[in-house]
């Protein structure tokens, strides 16, 4: 395998197929001053203005939300990563991220701060012309405009291009007249700027539009009653011949569900950050409460069926924390090579973002599922008080799990991980049947019992290219088995997506904590490595268990036992001490009495 420097800067999937120095990916114990001054800023906000009032923000006393966006626009978290010229700080794309991930600590305020500064604005600020933009992001920077986005209907959720809001050119040909429903819409209760999704007479894909609540023609069914983040305005939004001006058409004409697509590959990789800043939280209540909560005459901390739960929370979240960063700053790179190419700088971000797309729903997947896993041991180590609701796992465990559904559920962004990658091969931007016949091959040849390497993290290299060689001979020997039938089979392609994504986490915590050794010294990263170590271990099981699954699906006979052993020999560790390097990390947790990794 190639192993990539930032001379052959790595494109989007190419993960599997190459090997990535430690030293070229960013980790987060690089943050700058002024990085670390925003996030501090965040957790202030949240501290002062977020966290003290969650009760009345599920509530949605009136006003409250709004109030709380308009504190956050004078800190100017609203325009973080919006350009000077329209009144934003123009932040690199990690930089946003950062705040994204504190900010993602916020409950039912992150979502209505999120939908704002995302899917709100980025429609505008990406696809606007110059009169666009300069009509609009300077007032939603500034928060006097707030913004949401329609797209999903009541029979067009995952399929959005199926919508059936229309939009008719009126006889004078000035205005659209706009007719439809729309569902789900966050922010939308106090929103002044919509991004609205519609198609114009029969075409066949969706156009968009930025529509002003002042237009008329728009009116809101009440709040809806949501499992979690109830402090996030959700209506449903009705277009009565709402007139909107010709000048209001976002981008061309059928250009509408690329735009969605693009701006759901950005809330993709911002929603992994939020979801690590959330869990992190937890992890950190989680670790408090055991210290705090004595049983049997000492705190519940010191039992190991806790501290198991501790130092698995926070295997999980570092590992995700990883992924989350190398991949941001991959799409930095990617934008600023762009923008520097000549490409104007919103079409770099867009151009950026989409290169990472597979990257974005691994993340979205990882993330999510992370989170899920985080709070529910939170709610498990917190015991009876976990399930009362005046205690932070219940809301924490309800506002979870609406992660698995926003920016397309988690089973459709496991299915385009695999479409992704297998349409850029067929297209020639990615070489991976050369790579999988040439493990096909390998099955056939003895296995190399070269001798051992006793070298910090060579064991943990070998593990990752034969986890890459698993995933290439099972995705490989299914796309040649079952070609065009491959899309309907759903549950190998979720299969494959898992090893792919337990692959894609793995590697990137190994790289994460190889580049802190080389800063810090081994000495004073045990704890980390011991992080890698063992979800790596845990990695290996996950990816065998998809690998056999998928195999066993589509293959009989020999060929079946030959990919069998194959795998077997690709997801084969060492044997590891798990429990050991899991009470080493759970110790310094609960020594430190908070998240401190």
């Amino acid at each position: 395998m190639t192993i990539l420097t930032k001379t052959s800067a790595l494109k989007g999937g190419e993960f599997l197929i190459k090997e990535t120095a430690a030293q070229d990916i960013f980790i987060p114990e690089q943050w700058n001053e002024e990085q670390l001054m925003i996030a501090q800023s965040c957790t202030d906000f949240l501290a002062q203005e977020v966290w003290t009032n969650l009760d009345k923000i599920d509530a949605q006393e009136e006003g409250l939300t709004i109030k709380l966006l308009d504190k956050a626009a004078a800190l100017g978290l609203l325009g973080l990563n919006v350009p000077e010229e329209y009144g934003g700080f123009e932040k690199d794309f990690v930089t946003g991220m950062l705040a994204t991930e504190k900010l993602g600590a916020g409950h039912s305020f992150a979502v209505s701060i999120s939908a704002h500064t995302g899917i709100g604005t980025l429609p505008i600020l990406y696809y606007g012309n110059e009169a666009q933009k300069k009509k609009y992001i300077p007032k939603l920077s500034s928060g006097e405009w707030k913004a949401c986005y329609c797209l999903t209907e009541p029979s067009a959720g995952s399929d959005a291009n199926s919508g059936k809001t229309k939009a008719v050119l009126s006889s004078d040909g000035k205005h659209y007249l706009l007719n439809g429903q729309k569902m789900w819409i966050t922010n939308g209760g106090f929103a002044d700027v919509f991004t609205v999704f519609a198609k114009i007479d029969n075409d066949e894909n969706l156009s968009a539009f930025i529509v002003e609540k002042s237009f008329g023609g728009i009116t809101l069914n009440p709040e809806e009653h949501k499992m979690g983040i109830k402090g996030s305005s959700t209506r449903q939004v009705f277009f009565n011949d709402c007139k909107v001006p010709v000048e209001n058409l976002l981008s061309e004409r059928q250009n509408g569900f690329k735009i969605a697509v693009n701006i759901l590959n950005v809330g993709r990789v911002k929603l992994a950050a939020a979801a690590v800043g959330g869990s992190k939280k937890v992890s950190e209540k989680s670790v408090q409460y055991a210290n705090e909560r004595n049983q049997f005459g000492r705190p519940i901390s010191k039992y190991g069926a806790i501290r198991y739960k501790l130092a698995e929370q926070v295997i999980r979240i570092y590992a995700t924390e990883s992924a989350v960063y190398r991949a941001s700053q991959n799409i930095e790179d990617a934008i600023n090579a762009l923008a520097a190419g000549g490409m104007e700088k919103g079409k770099a971000v867009l151009k950026g973002v989409e290169q990472f797309a597979p990257e974005a729903a691994i993340l979205k997947v990882a993330g999510s599922e992370m989170l899920d896993y985080v709070v529910d041991e939170g709610v498990q180590i917190y015991g009876g008080m976990g399930y009362s609701a005046d205690a932070p796992m219940d809301r924490a465990y309800r506002d979870s799990r609406i992660n698995r559904i926003f920016e397309g559920t988690n089973e459709i962004n496991r299915m385009l991980i695999v479409d992704m990658l297998l349409k850029r091969a067929m297209k020639g931007e990615l070489d991976l049947m050369g790579p999988a016949m040439k493990i096909a091959g390998e099955l056939m040849s003895i296995p190399d019992f070269g001798g051992e390497d006793t070298a910090l993290f060579s064991a943990e290299k070998k593990y990752l290219k034969n986890f890459k060689k698993a995933v290439l001979m099972v995705a490989g020997s299914a796309a040649q088995k079952l070609m065009m039938e491959l899309a309907k089979e759903q549950e190998v392609l979720m299969n494959i997506a898992d090893m792919l994504i337990d692959m894609y986490v793995s590697e990137s915590v190994q790289l994460r904590v190889e580049k802190l050794v080389s800063m810090k010294g081994e000495e004073n990263c045990k704890e980390q490595i011991d992080i890698m170590r063992v979800y790596i271990n845990d990695a290996a099981d996950r990816i065998n268990k998809n690998g056999k699954e998928a195999i066993n699906s589509f293959a009989q006979g020999d060929e079946q036992r030959m990919m069998l052993m194959g795998l077997k020999r690709f997801t084969k560790i060492e044997p590891f001490n798990a429990k050991d390097a899991r009470r080493r990390v759970s110790a310094k947790l609960i020594t430190e009495n908070k998240y401190c990794y």
